[in-house]
């Protein structure tokens, strides 16, 4: 279905350590993670806040396990009216990751976000919605990133997500409208698709010449559901179970892989499951994920 030299396996240091819960796997060293992510069957990994800060060290750290970055989350805030700084974070960011074997950055706009306040549930009704200016200073701030990653040998890949203001499909179309598919490309993440609603089937169609990267993550729905009657927040879905590995959960994976393959997708698929490591244990987890994509995709 795939070849090896087409499509590269990732998966995301969140199931050991989430940045945003540090008490989910805070303990966790990094050394291990990575020791892990290699033993697991990996040969790319995303970037957490225990890996070296240093490019050259995180290079060689990851060298040593056969690893090398596949991208990583970056935060902007040009709907805050943060255009510089977030430019000038992103060219740092970018180069960073670029060192580590990145061809992609994840771009994700924060400006207002509810994602990682845990005393706010995660319904429709709290989420930012943007103004039309707001639009506008998004889709130029992306525009501008995006060629500055282009003229790198790099993608910004967007990363619509649940509690920002590019979380369902309407505001995918109306995002993917108003950007250039030469500088601005998207992240297809199964997960938050999801989540929000929506149908990878047909965001696939849709956009299948600007994805950029593939986030593999199964849903429980069950837990979505208890999350939102409670009025629980994003961060208390992920420590309840919102999130597992592909196969694991409600989205069907065996359709996507098929369109992604039809479509000649060329990339990283990247597991990215956050869960409570003391409930799914992060190496175990990493290798029943692992064989499930042989299992399917036959990589």
């Amino acid at each position: 279905m795939f070849k090896s030299e087409d499509v590269k396996l990732s998966i995301a240091p969140i199931a050991w350590t989430n940045d945003d819960l540090p008490e989910l796997g805070g303990e966790i060293p990094f050394e291990q993670c990575v020791d892990e992510m290699a033993a697991a069957g990996f040969i790319g990994c995303e970037v957490g806040n225990k890996y070296p800060k240093d490019k050259h060290e995180l290079k060689a750290e990851l060298n040593k396990r056969g690893l090398q970055v596949s991208s990583a989350w970056f935060s902007s805030f040009f709907t805050d009216g943060k255009k510089e700084e977030t430019i000038k974070d992103f060219i740092e960011f970018m180069h960073y990751l670029k060192h580590g074997g990145a061809t992609v950055v994840n771009v994700c706009e924060c400006g207002s976000c509810i994602q990682g306040q845990q005393d706010t549930p995660i319904l429709e009704d709290y989420k930012p919605v943007f103004t039309e200016e707001q639009w506008q200073m998004l889709a130029e701030g992306l525009n501008e990133i995006g060629k500055i990653a282009v003229d790198n040998d790099m993608k910004v890949a967007y990363h619509f997500h649940m509690g920002t203001g590019v979380q369902n499909m309407d505001e995918v179309d109306q995002l993917m409208a108003m950007t250039d598919p030469q500088y601005v490309y998207l992240l297809l993440d199964t997960g938050h698709t999801h989540y929000a609603g929506g149908d990878n089937l047909e965001l696939i169609k849709k956009y299948g010449d600007r994805i950029g990267n593939v986030h593999l993550k199964d849903i429980r729905d069950d837990v979505v559901a208890a999350i939102k009657a409670d009025k629980k927040s994003f961060l208390d879905g992920v420590k309840a179970g919102t999130f597992t590995i592909p196969g694991d959960g409600n989205v069907d994976f065996e359709p996507i892989f098929e369109a992604l393959s039809e479509l000649g997708y060329k990339g990283w698929f990247v597991v990215e499951a956050e869960q409570d490591p003391y409930k799914a244990n992060p190496f175990e987890y990493a290798k029943i994920a692992r064989a499930y994509i042989k299992e399917k995709t036959g990589l």
